[in-house]
């Protein structure tokens, strides 16, 4: 069974290629009544659980976060369970989370690796998507990737392949608790006045967060994922972050 969150599509572009090579057609994406309910059964019982999301700030996204601690999983008591990060540079001490999560659960972790994917953070100074050239030069390159993570998960692996980068325990013991108090703020996300009310990102939402009011406006709860894809999928970048987001690029992984 293939578990994946996504907001702009590379980690679902990742679980889909996973699932081809791994003959697994079980595939989850983590979003909307799922993420709410907390209940799920594989269609079968399985050997393997893979997790597949984004790194967020160099660790596990607070909503992946919830959903592993709580979730009632059936048919999968004695899966060994995988993790594939996507980042757009480095991944910290994401796999060293994760498996603590796994086993606080009492489930077995088994392997960890990461995949470098476009970089689609844009919400604070200094960060933007990738050039057009490097995302491709990216995306190429998942693509062997890929075939070499399911082969690490059909080999039963349970050691880390992980890109960490530099200051690793940095970056995810200090800036990655700061970012989740102080940085994932839905509310100053808006919409200028290029927006057409085509209700796009109210549909898309993971998390339902989103509803159009009377003018057809898009308005933001406090359910916020940070997943950014309001962001990108906006056909007239009308979505907005404050200032942050001013004169900055927009990604979405389509494949």
């Amino acid at each position: 069974m293939i578990l994946y969150f996504t907001g702009t599509g590379n980690s679902r572009d990742i679980a889909t290629r996973l699932s081809e090579a791994l003959a697994d057609n079980d595939i989850v994406e983590l979003s909307g009544s799922l993420l709410r309910d907390k209940e799920l059964k594989a269609a079968q019982p399985c050997r393997a659980v893979v997790w597949v999301f984004p790194v967020y700030s160099w660790g596990v996204p607070p909503v992946v976060t919830d959903f592993i601690k709580d979730v009632r999983l059936t048919g999968t008591l004695a899966a060994a369970h995988h993790l594939v990060a996507t980042c757009g540079d480095d991944a910290g001490l994401t796999a060293r989370q994760w498996r603590r999560l796994i086993r606080r659960r009492g489930w077995t972790s088994a392997s960890a690796s990461t995949v470098i994917m476009p970089n689609t953070y844009t919400l604070m100074k200094g960060f933007d998507v990738d050039p057009d050239e490097l995302a491709d030069e990216k995306l190429m390159a998942s693509r062997p990737r890929v075939a070499e993570i399911a082969r690490r998960i059909k080999d039963n692996a349970v050691d880390d392949d992980v890109t960490k980068g530099r200051f690793a325990w940095f970056k995810s013991n200090i800036i990655y608790p700061w970012f989740k108090r102080f940085a994932m703020s839905p509310k100053p996300f808006h919409a200028t006045d290029s927006c057409t009310g085509c209700g796009l990102c109210a549909r898309r939402c993971p998390l339902g967060n989103i509803t159009m009011n009377d003018d057809r406006r898009p308005c933001w709860g406090n359910d916020c994922a940070l997943c950014l894809r309001c962001y990108h999928t906006c056909p007239t970048a009308a979505v907005q972050y404050g200032k942050a987001t001013r004169g900055k690029g927009r990604f979405l992984n389509k494949n």
